[in-house]
């Protein structure tokens, strides 16, 4: 309302004037609202108070109406009883001449019933109503001739009488001679004469009722009758009632008439129901209702308006410090704040504005420091998570035709930069953070790639996506700048990682959620140790895939879906069958036999690989029991996850398998990879313990692989170490292989393990390991794996190689 009277005023409000007005204003606005409301309520009250009293006036008028009726039926009833014609017919019971007495004498007075009886109140003649019919209400005139003595006579005055569902006003007089030779009665229909007058003299309408149940309308004044035909409540109050007829409120009061007797029989009482119009009687407090409300609108907008005037003389001085904060608040600083002239404006203007201008430059020192801060990591000098997301938002927004420009994002995780920081120290690790970034910047050098750190160990890349050949190579080319071990103080550290690869469009168009599948592929790499992977559905445990992998898996074991395969284990010395590793299998019903790499990942990401274990403990413990029935001493290894490792229920579990089945701890062997020890070494080495100590044997799977420790092997309690494949299988190529195999084999021996080489393919292979020293080998060179059923018939038909003629390279010669 102030700014539409500003501008009437030819003016616009500015911000701080509008505080200064609008306060003030809606002050008395809320007063003036205040006042209405309370002028409106007594109106209301006044109002209603006046209906309510014109209501009982309006009862006592009607009451009063009916006693003039019943006044001039009883003085026209006296009258025609005293006639000494109608006295002689009597005498000479002269019915015709009767009739046409009572017929004259009621249309004279306009009465709707006169009778006459005998003495024994027969009925002899009657008008208004057949004679027959007379007979059924005489009882109750007679009742009535007892009451109410007029003028020497008894005469019944004012009472109601219901005949067939009629109500009358009714008086019985004697006809005397000098004794009482008959009875004379006379009566009015209550119709709506009556109600009418009573509009005619009080404006008020009107309807008389039975009293139900049900209400029955016997006369009204009222169009919409139904809605006094409603059962009253007897504990509310009679009036106060709200009625309505086309858009008009009405307020009614309910009066009880007396009605005596009905037809002979006691009446229940007849309602009179008086209604008054809401709106005439509002209606002259209208007009004050109207001068008020315009003397509050007058009144508003003289205050708007001084306050206004006031509000502007107040705000001219500071107004140009105002656009100085407004430009402040646009981030701009450069522009100096002006300082008004202290004539002009006084001295504490003066002192605001300087304050302002040291302010600006304060912000201005802040600002850069904020945004370096913000944007920038302090310790690397790379830019930050919160930069690289809007970069990569800003990268991620649709060109004019709705294309999203190729995008290959990465994320870097070191390995076990934790245990560095435990070990040497937070400062320690701050340093080799920066080094960090100083080699992976260095492998940055497009001008397409951007390199930040996003939080702890992790780094991310963006580059323009040409391909998942493209984008691999980038990544092994910064995973090879973290190869050569750095050097810091007196400490050489070896560094590895593990980097997940996504690509938009192709995985995600948000920044957020392309971090979020590009850190699922990145722990992927890490579990698989793999070094680089590549975003797929099946390792997001948040996809429906997934989803849908899991609740199948769960299915799976539920409906023996799952298959133990066993991949025999000789002695390469003399060949014979020592066992084998249990593998698992998955007999799908429609997918058919599915690869394990398609679901033990996903197993272990989700947790799901315990129930896994379980099965697999359970299957190849009762393998071992039937080995042991046909008369073979043969052990069985089972691999173990991490959270296998960290389930405190593991060496419960196996001791109760071993007992049920009665299985000797002896030949089963639990397969540990070295980083499931190295990820909580602790927990493992109290769980490996614990099953050291029930007789089972234990050994270190993929040795080589992993992050091997020295000082962690030589404290665990393990039985037996096995070579990872990949050197076996490059060892008769790659005499550097072969020397790690035999320093392994060395290295297992003089710690007292025996050693198993996995990957063993050839006969040329076999020979190599068996002259190196090897104890044990599996490979496809001596048998796949195969379902455990026909695990026994294969043992029976096994016949070792001779590889005792096989030619050695001269090299290698060297080496044995």
């Amino acid at each position: 309302m102030s700014t539409v009277m500003a501008r009437l005023s030819g003016w616009r409000l500015s911000g701080l004037e509008r505080r200064i007005v609008w306060p003030f204003l809606l002050l008395l606005v809320v007063v003036q609202g205040i006042s209405l409301m309370l002028v409106n309520g007594a109106i209301g009250d006044s109002a209603t108070r006046a209906i309510d009293n014109d209501l009982q006036t309006g009862q006592r008028v009607f009451t009063r109406l009916l006693e003039q009726r019943a006044e001039r039926l009883s003085e026209a009833a006296v009258l025609l009883a005293s006639d000494f014609g109608f006295r002689s017919a009597v005498n000479s019971r002269d019915v015709d001449t009767l009739s046409d007495a009572l017929e004259n004498n009621g249309r004279r007075i306009g009465a709707s019933l006169v009778i006459y009886t005998d003495p024994a109140w027969r009925p002899v003649a009657a008008t208004g109503l057949d004679i027959g019919r007379v007979a059924a209400l005489l009882p109750a005139a007679r009742l009535m001739a007892m009451t109410d003595p007029v003028g020497g006579m008894s005469v019944q005055r004012a009472r109601l009488t219901l005949i067939e569902g009629r109500a009358y006003q009714l008086v019985a007089v004697p006809v005397k001679a000098p004794r009482t030779v008959g009875w004379v009665l006379m009566g009015f229909v209550l119709d709506r004469s009556v109600l009418q007058q009573l509009a005619a003299i009080t404006g008020l309408r009107g309807a008389v009722l039975l009293n139900g149940p049900p209400a029955h309308t016997l006369l009204t004044t009222f169009v919409q009758a139904s809605d006094l035909r409603a059962e009253s409540n007897p504990t509310a109050s009679p009036c106060g009632r709200e009625l309505h007829e086309s858009g008009a409120r009405w307020r009614s009061c309910e009066f009880v008439l007396d009605t005596g007797v009905s037809d002979g029989r006691a009446a229940p009482p007849l309602r009179l129901v008086l209604a008054h119009s809401v709106d005439e009687a509002l209606a002259p407090f209208v007009r004050l209702q109207l001068t008020l409300l315009l003397l509050t609108g007058v009144g508003v907008v003289v205050f708007g308006v001084g306050s206004a005037m006031t509000a502007r003389r107040l705000s001219r001085p500071i107004r140009g410090l105002r656009r100085a904060a407004e430009r402040l608040s646009r981030a701009d600083y450069d522009t100096p704040v002006r300082i008004p002239d202290e004539r002009e404006v006084g001295d504490e203007l003066v002192q605001l504005a300087q304050a302002f201008e040291s302010t600006r430059q304060a912000v201005q020192r802040r600002e850069h420091t904020i945004g370096r801060l913000a944007y920038w990591d302090t310790l690397t000098q790379l830019p930050n998570r919160a930069q690289f997301v809007d970069l990569l938002r800003q990268r991620l927004q649709p060109d004019a035709q709705g294309v999203v420009a190729p995008l290959a994002v990465m994320m870097l995780d070191l390995d076990r930069f934790k245990h560095v920081n435990d070990v040497l120290g937070h400062q320690f690790g701050d340093r080799l953070l920066c080094e960090v970034a100083q080699r992976l910047a260095a492998g940055c050098r497009g001008a397409d790639m951007v390199l930040a750190r996003l939080s702890g160990d992790e780094f991310g890349l963006m580059l323009d996506s040409r391909g998942v050949e493209h984008a691999s190579t980038v990544a092994r080319t910064l995973l090879a700048q973290l190869d050569a071990p750095m050097r810091l103080d007196e400490h050489m550290i070896d560094l590895s990682a593990s980097l997940g690869i996504a690509f938009a469009p192709h995985h995600a168009t948000e920044p957020e959620a392309l971090l979020g599948l590009v850190e699922v592929a990145m722990y992927a790499a890490k579990r698989r140790q793999l070094g680089v992977l590549v975003y797929d559905t099946s390792m997001d445990t948040r996809s429906s895939a997934s989803l849908s992998l899991l609740s199948e898996l769960r299915v799976a074991i539920e409906q023996e879906e799952l298959r133990l395969y066993v991949q025999p284990k000789v002695d390469l010395k003399t060949g014979q069958v020592l066992g084998g590793e249990a593998l698992v299998r998955w007999l799908h019903p429609q997918r058919g036999l599915v690869p394990p790499m398609q679901f033990i990942p996903f197993a272990e990401q989700t947790g799901f690989i315990r129930q896994i274990t379980v099965w697999m403990l359970e299957t190849g413990v009762q393998a071992l029991q039937r080995w042991q029935e046909a008369g073979l001493s043969m052990k069985l290894s089972i691999n173990l996850s991490t959270r296998d490792l960290l389930d405190p229920t593991l060496t419960d579990r196996v001791r109760g398998l071993l007992d049920r089945h009665r299985v000797s701890a002896a030949w089963l062997c639990l397969e540990i990879t070295e980083s499931a020890i190295m990820d909580d070494p602790a927990r493992a080495l109290q769980t490996l313990q614990k099953l050291h100590e029930l007789g089972v044997r234990l050994s270190i799977d993929d040795f080589g692989t992993g992050y091997s420790s020295l000082a962690y092997l030589k404290r665990l309690p393990v039985d037996e170490l096995k070579i990872d494949r990949s050197f076996v299988t490059n060892m008769e190529r790659d005499l550097d292989d072969a020397r790690i195999v035999q320093s392994t084999i060395g290295l297992a021996h003089n710690l007292g393990l025996t050693v198993v080489a996995e990957g063993v393919e050839t006969d040329k292979a076999w020979a190599l390991l068996a002259r190196l020293g090897c104890d044990e080998g599996q490979g496809y060179g001596i048998g796949r794996p195969m379902p455990s059923a026909e695990f026994l018939g294969w043992v029976r038909r096994w016949e070792a190689p001779s590889n005792e003629a096989l030619h050695v390279d001269t090299d290698f010669a060297q080496m044995l």
